[in-house]
């Protein structure tokens, strides 16, 4: 699979399997994450990997759409400074994010972000420093037939290019 045939394909998945990811696929998934771009190349990022279903069905609680963690067979969360200091850190985190989401696709793999809303329930269950923060879990396995289904176009799909995308100025 190429990257363009990638994010195009690439669909939010919220309905696993219960099969279990091999290690491998486990490791190329964070791997890619490690590998993500960051700010000054600063590499402020920590990725916690839980594959434990009662830890992963107490994240589900942690934020209002992070349902899709209780079934998931693998969920990480990506842990940064304190992003009220340096904004950079959440944007190093979304490409962390999508690195290991399209690397998980590739794989035949699904995933779905989710925001955190309860980030003192996340370090309680997750134990990782103060200094840390986690306002970002994702979940990843084998999609559903149910959820790979092919769905009819939404009324208010994606907005053309035409429509976000200004030259040189915005008129």
């Amino acid at each position: 699979m190429n990257v363009d045939e990638a994010i195009r394909s690439k669909r939010a998945v919220r309905q696993f399997t219960d099969q279990p990811l091999p290690e491998d696929a486990i490791r190329a998934i964070l791997n890619a994450g490690r590998l993500a771009q960051s700010s000054k190349n600063l590499q402020e990022r920590q990725f916690i990997a839980i594959r434990d279903r009662a830890t992963l069905e107490a994240l589900s609680r942690c934020g209002t759409w992070m349902g899709h963690l209780a079934g998931a067979a693998l969920g990480v969360a990506i842990l940064t400074p304190d992003p009220g200091i340096k904004f950079q850190l959440l944007f190093d985190a979304g490409q962390a994010a999508a690195y290991m989401q399209l690397a998980a696709w590739e794989l035949g793999i699904g995933s779905c972000l989710g925001s955190v809303y309860e980030p003192d329930q996340v370090r309680a269950l997750l134990g990782f420093p103060a200094e840390w923060h986690c306002d970002v879990c994702l979940s990843f396995g084998y999609p559903t037939a149910e959820a790979l289904a092919p769905r009819p176009p939404r009324p208010d799909g994606r907005k053309a290019f035409d429509e976000i995308v200004h030259w040189e100025r915005w008129t």
